[in-house]
């Protein structure tokens, strides 16, 4: 299906719609999430709701093919609670490699993946690397551009920590926002754990800090909070996509 500015929803398009988005060395955008606890209130697939959200947003702004979203990441921090499924680190990265080398070999330039767990970063970032040495293919990681600052403006409660958004204002908001549906709000708990001073240098489970699974304050969530960090995310997210498009030399757009 496409949609403005060559935007292609990939969970719904043709293999000749995609191969002339691939040949025409369009972007590409893909969702990367996770299925882990994310409190009594939220859904398991929390990650990979919000990063299926704001990479709609960046895909149809930059008029790119939107790959269906990885549900599963490297989420072993959560495995104590019940539901959380992880994957390995390798297995992350290999996913990820897997998908570069099948969009390298039908033409696509270039990958843009919207992270939506903290646990992928490093497997994630390990793939590009890869990518780009294996196949010559740059491969940008997005992972919630200016999201301190978006809150900062937007919330009314503080993190559990420095960049720590989990189970929080923020999170309950931008699902409120995308699938209320599957928001318990009257579930919703404040919790604020104390982190030891070796975290996180040393692992250890969030069970052992969060009896809730809960790090900040979801009671004051609202989809109005959502749907502003979510255009604040986007516009953050854009800005770095067209200047990853400028450095690589793409100009399918033009």
């Amino acid at each position: 299906m496409t949609g403005p500015a060559g935007f292609l929803d990939g969970a719904t398009a043709s293999w000749p719609d995609t191969r002339d988005h691939l040949t025409a060395g369009r972007p590409v955008v893909l969702p990367f999430g996770a299925y882990e606890q994310h409190g009594p209130h939220l859904p398991l697939a929390t990650d990979t709701l919000m990063a299926d959200a704001l990479a709609r947003r960046v895909a149809a702004r930059a008029g790119a093919l939107l790959l269906p979203a990885v549900a599963y990441g490297e989420t072993s921090n959560n495995a104590g609670f019940p539901g959380t499924i992880p994957l390995s680190f390798d297995t992350v990265r290999a996913i990820t490699l897997d998908i570069c080398a099948a969009l390298h070999r039908h033409g696509a330039r270039h990958l843009i993946v919207v992270n939506g767990d903290f646990g992928n970063q490093a497997p994630l970032r390990l793939a590009a690397r890869e990518a780009r040495e294996r196949y010559g293919m740059p491969v940008l990681v997005v992972d919630y551009p200016g999201l301190a600052e978006v809150a900062a403006t937007v919330c009314d409660t503080e993190p559990a920590g420095p960049g720590f958004f989990h189970a929080d204002e923020v999170e309950t908001s931008v699902v409120l926002a995308v699938a209320a549906h599957a928001v318990h709000q009257e579930r919703a708990v404040a919790e604020y754990p104390d982190f030891p001073p070796t975290y996180p240098a040393l692992f250890a489970g969030l069970e052992t800090l969060s009896a809730s699974g809960v790090f900040g304050d979801p009671t004051t969530a609202t989809a109005a909070k959502g749907e502003a960090l979510l255009a604040g995310l986007t516009d953050a997210a854009v800005r770095l996509v067209d200047a990853f498009l400028r450095e690589v030399g793409d100009d399918a757009r033009e």
